[in-house]
């Protein structure tokens, strides 16, 4: 579901960029920028698909301080990464827009954004660990809700007004849908941060708790498997 709306959200971008005065140049620039973004993002899933699975497995072993601690160190390797790669696009702002675009125009344009797209690198690196969290905890509804919110109420609004009304251009249309990123990310690690570990813990157990007892469990088990070996048994020595 994040991927989904996250590419949607990022792809509408584009679209809005296409209505602007000078719209070839901006459409490219931001597609240069997007690209840039979508391979640094990939980190990101990785950890997100990581810390979901190692969440709830902490959660389901009764391992309260090992789900905390599993995220703390996701959410600053994470965020390591995303300040390194954003400090890499930085140093070499006024280079690498020349390996996408002949176009003087859109190098230029690309190096007006590239702040913002370090910025966004660094909140895509973050944001993706926090949903992945959250939906190892089982807050999928939650997370499905805040996104949707953050993204499409907030987001898109408040970059179609500064980039057409305020007339900040392609830079106003991501500033204000990078504002939403910002504000989902903001409502996420609050989520996290007040989230008591061992009731969530006590909750992944409850969704495991059978109505029949676990020793009857057992023993129903070991008697089919000695229904097979018997029949088994029965057929081989049949002539």
């Amino acid at each position: 579901m994040w991927c989904s709306l996250e590419v949607w959200y990022f792809m509408a971008l584009i679209l809005f960029a296409g209505y602007l005065k000078n719209a070839e140049v901006s459409v490219d620039a931001l597609s240069i920028c997007m690209n840039i973004l979508g391979w640094t993002v990939m980190v990101a899933l990785g950890y997100n698909a990581a810390i979901s699975v190692r969440v709830s497995n902490e959660l389901g072993a009764a391992h309260p301080r090992t789900a905390k601690f599993s995220v703390v160190v996701v959410v600053i390797s994470s965020f390591i990464v995303g300040v390194l790669l954003s400090l890499i696009l930085l140093i070499f702002r006024g280079e690498y827009p020349a390996l996408f675009s002949s176009n003087a125009d859109v190098q230029e344009l690309v190096y007006d954004l590239t702040p913002l797209l370090a910025l966004c690198i660094i909140i895509d690196n973050v944001q993706p660990v926090l949903s992945g969290v959250a939906i190892g905890a089982g807050w999928q509804a939650y997370v499905a809700y805040v996104n949707i919110a953050c993204y499409y109420v907030f987001g898109i609004p408040l970059g179609l007004i500064l980039g057409y009304l305020v007339d900040w251009g392609v830079t106003g249309i991501w500033a204000g849908m990078v504002l939403g990123t910002v504000v989902q990310t903001i409502i996420l690690f609050f989520m996290i941060y007040r989230t008591n570990w061992n009731k969530e813990v006590n909750a992944a157990l409850a969704q495991f708790q059978w109505d029949v007892p676990l020793f009857w469990t057992i023993d129903i088990g070991l008697l089919v498997l000695l229904t097979i070996k018997i029949a088994l048994e029965l057929i081989c020595s049949c002539p």
